[in-house]
């Protein structure tokens, strides 16, 4: 492990395997760099692969208040640590944070990103308007298991029958130990879960190459975001990973990365 200092002195953990030029996996809601293991070792052998810790997470610090431009400047340091420059790949929320970096002019050279978790129509429920404030509240009041339960449901749609089940799997405590985060990919997404058009700024405030991708598997509302973002970056390349679904199988994803990186 590594650590990289940001902009306001957070230092930020980080795993890097590999040789080649660099690529940053940013993960989403409820991960830390751990969740990047079965992926990295299929992209070392052409790429000196960076997962880290978001800031909350792992071994990253978490200095407050937070902010979606902090979350930027940790980027932004990991990329100076990484030699100046860096191809970014953005899973879920994570793809998420990637726009926003790529589009506040952080050296990104490319950039791919797999389905993140917009709602531009009403092929499913918008979430409320008061969705983070809430996450905050129960966290705030201790009830870390209810906001990975409010996530799970009101965020990701999961049936309430199966998430109460899921509180007694061994991955539950480690979901509660990021519980305080979720709230932060909330404010990452900003609006763009109310179920209306993606921003128009990204036309031209992103204009390196793009790829844009999603699981054959997922559901409409998915499939149509990722539709929605791939209309909204000028020049972007779509492609749909067939029978995979919001995680895709590492040894499906990691070709379509290195061919798009590689290239």
């Amino acid at each position: 492990m590594d650590t990289v200092r940001s902009a306001d002195g957070t230092a930020i953990a980080f795993d890097r395997t590999g040789e080649g030029p660099a690529l940053i996996l940013v993960g989403g809601a409820l991960s830390d760099r751990s969740g990047a293991g079965p992926l990295a070792p299929l992209l070392a052998a052409r790429f000196t692969v960076v997962a880290y810790d978001r800031r909350g997470r792992g071994d990253s610090g978490d200095t407050p208040p937070y902010a979606v431009e902090r979350e930027i400047e940790d980027l932004a340091a990991l990329i100076a640590a990484a030699g100046g420059s860096a191809f970014v790949f953005g899973h879920s929320s994570g793809a998420a944070l990637a726009i926003a970096a790529a589009g506040g002019g952080l050296p990104i050279t490319k950039l791919a990103l797999y389905e993140p978790p917009f709602i531009v129509d009403d092929t499913r429920p918008a979430l409320p308007a008061d969705y983070t404030e809430h996450l905050d509240e129960l966290v705030a009041e201790g009830r870390r298991g209810d906001a990975v339960a409010y996530f799970l449901t009101t965020g990701v749609g999961m049936p309430a029958e199966m998430v109460e089940q899921m509180r007694g799997a061994p991955m539950w405590p480690g979901m509660e130990a990021l519980a305080h985060t979720i709230s932060y990919d909330g404010r990452v997404m900003g609006s763009n879960m109310s179920g209306g058009p993606l921003p128009t700024e990204w036309a031209t405030a992103i204009t390196i190459p793009t790829l844009v991708l999603d699981g054959g598997d997922s559901p409409e509302w998915a499939r149509n975001a990722v539709s929605a973002v791939a209309a909204a970056i000028p020049g972007s390349e779509r492609r749909t990973l067939a029978g995979q679904t919001h995680g895709a199988a590492p040894e499906v994803l990691a070709p379509a990365l290195v061919s798009f990186f590689a290239d």
